[in-house]
């Protein structure tokens, strides 16, 4: 069952990664090089969950593990009494855009992390994002999510938990420039 799930997921997201280059911070190349093992990894690893979204077509009609960045991120550091989570790699396919979809993915998944426990926490959740991906930071204001501060891709490699996509060497200016757009919702749960 897993092993299936994670061909599936390894087929989506590998599209997502040859139409849509520019909304992610690893490459088709990187990814596609991935063991078959790699893939059920990310789908079984401790400390996250994956929400996935998909059309399927019916007569033919669409129908913690805690990750901290640097200072000069200029991110604030979660209190111990914080749940810090990261959310990542929200793609729709350019066919089912513009229908509210991934709005309402992330909706699903930020009141799961409200629900999913009964401990009276804050919680906090992150994700970056390329400030020039213009739609997808409206989107996320919409849903309340505010700026605070900017990341490096390696650090943002880091954050994904794809510490060993990148090359060996991340001192060029593509991994170390501070150019990627952190953003935060804090949510109370009661």
């Amino acid at each position: 069952m897993i092993t299936t799930s994670a061909q599936k997921y390894k087929q989506l997201r590998l599209h997502a990664l040859s139409v849509a280059p520019a909304s992610f911070s690893s490459t088709y190349e990187i990814e596609s090089a991935l063991p078959e093992e790699g893939w059920v990894t990310r789908l079984t690893a401790g400390g996250k969950e994956t929400f996935i979204c998909a059309a399927t077509s019916i007569n033919n009609h669409a129908t913690e593990k805690i990750l901290f960045l640097p200072e000069e991120s200029g991110q604030k550091t979660p209190s111990e009494d914080q749940e810090l989570w990261q959310m990542l790699s929200l793609f729709t396919l350019p066919d089912h855009r513009g229908q509210g979809l991934g709005k309402k993915l992330c909706r699903e998944a930020l009141d799961y992390l409200v629900s999913h426990r009964e401990a009276e926490r804050e919680v906090c959740v992150r994700l970056m994002v390329k400030p020039e991906n213009h739609a997808t930071v409206r989107l996320y204001q919409g849903l309340g999510f505010v700026e605070a501060g900017k990341c490096t891709l390696a650090e943002a490699f880091i954050a994904t938990g794809d510490r060993e996509l990148p090359p060996k060497d991340i001192s060029g200016e593509k991994y170390s420039s501070r150019t990627g757009l952190i953003m935060m919702l804090e949510i109370r749960r009661w």
